[in-house]
């Protein structure tokens, strides 16, 4: 059979890459192309568009490049006209795939939605336009399923995927010893840098990241750099810096940390997957914040904190994120050794929500077995 797979963003690469992985174990004889990343293409899927090209957040940046997505929302349903598949399977990236859906629906094309939008958070009327045009909506949040029920739509959640995207690389992790000698670093305690994985958010959070370096020299940072994002982009920030950015290398990183200062986003949960004490950091346009305050229908803006429901990981939003602010709750999560093991509890308690490992197969299973239907 023939599969589409679109997916605009490095998370959405990383959990699509483990999809196909089994889908052509169920499927062996799967054609499947798409939108994506290095990920999606090492598992063996034809990219006819990168996400390096996908990567617009925010009102203003969607606004400045609003004649490049144009000519992308063309440019995907052609490929989509032009390959036929069996089935579009949509993979998070809402802001262009709940477009996407329409024309594929509209066209005669089966449609899965695998990692829903965050609807429960924000604009609860695309609920509708799921229903209308999407078969079968995929969920990773267990709470998810309980929303969606809510409109009679009976989404289908079988875990986390990102226990499946550790679980895939944990063959691959150094012992620290073998770590830093292959990185050639220091014996101090190591701090992961995850910035973000879009340019304004890299922007947004590094000058913050690099000035808590060069207060705490007793621990080494290490930057975790997103292939999608050349080097050029970090050294701007990193002029007359020794921070080490390592390219690829975000597990390893993270499976060696001591504490880590994280983007909000999936990068927050792989880092309490990994028992890492964090602060989390969110900055964008005022306008973007804004508009988001009057419509956002969560109390938190962390994963961690939204699946466990209770503020566990200090969330440091927009005018929050300020130098002593960082430097104070860094400490935290450094120094203070009680509120680091009440985090430890707490991952604890979000590895026993999220479900078991598998759900890349399992998944995989169902929408194999589902598109003849």
């Amino acid at each position: 059979m023939k599969y589409f797979i679109v997916s605009g963003e490095a998370s959405g690469d990383l959990h699509a890459s483990n999809l196909v992985k089994w889908i052509k174990y169920y499927d062996s004889f799967a054609e499947i192309k798409g939108w994506g990343g290095d990920l999606m293409m090492n598992e063996g899927v034809s990219i006819l568009k990168h996400i390096k090209d996908l990567s617009f957040f925010g009102i203003s940046e969607v606004i400045a490049n609003i004649g490049t997505i144009l000519k992308n929302f063309k440019k995907c349903k052609n490929d989509i006209l032009e390959f036929n598949p069996d089935v579009v399977i949509l993979v998070d990236y809402p802001g262009f795939n709940l477009k996407i859906v329409k024309f594929a629906k509209k066209n005669g094309f089966k449609v899965f939605y695998y990692i829903s939008p965050t609807i429960w958070a924000w604009k609860q009327s695309r609920v509708f336009t799921i229903k209308k045009y999407v078969d079968k909506v995929f969920v990773i949040l267990p709470f998810e399923k309980e929303f969606y029920s809510k409109f009679g739509i009976d989404a289908i959640f079988e875990g986390h995927p990102l226990l499946d995207s550790i679980s895939n690389q944990e063959s691959n992790f150094l012992t620290k010893e073998n770590f830093i000698k292959k990185n050639n670093l220091s014996d101090k305690p190591i701090i992961a840098l995850l910035p973000g994985s879009r340019k304004s958010e890299i922007k947004n959070k590094l000058p913050l990241m690099i000035y808590i370096a060069e207060q705490f020299k007793q621990y080494q940072f290490i930057i975790c750099g997103i292939n999608a994002v050349n080097i050029e982009h970090y050294n701007k920030y990193l002029i007359n810096s020794n921070i080490k950015i390592l390219f690829g290398q975000t597990y390893n990183i993270l499976n060696n940390s001591f504490a880590a200062i994280v983007t909000s986003g999936t990068a927050t949960l792989e880092t309490a997957l990994f028992n890492v004490p964090q602060v989390v950091c969110y900055k964008t346009s005022f306008v973007t914040y804004f508009i988001a305050k009057l419509f956002v229908k969560v109390k938190f803006i962390s994963l961690v904190n939204i699946i466990l429901n209770k503020n566990s990981i200090t969330e440091l939003i927009q005018n929050k994120l300020s130098k002593e602010n960082l430097v104070s709750e860094f400490k935290k999560i450094t120094v203070d050794e009680k509120n680091r093991a009440e985090i430890l509890n707490d991952y604890l308690k979000l590895k026993n929500i999220i479900g078991l490992k598998g759900a890349s197969q399992r998944i995989a299973k169902i929408m194999v077995n589902n598109i003849s239907d």
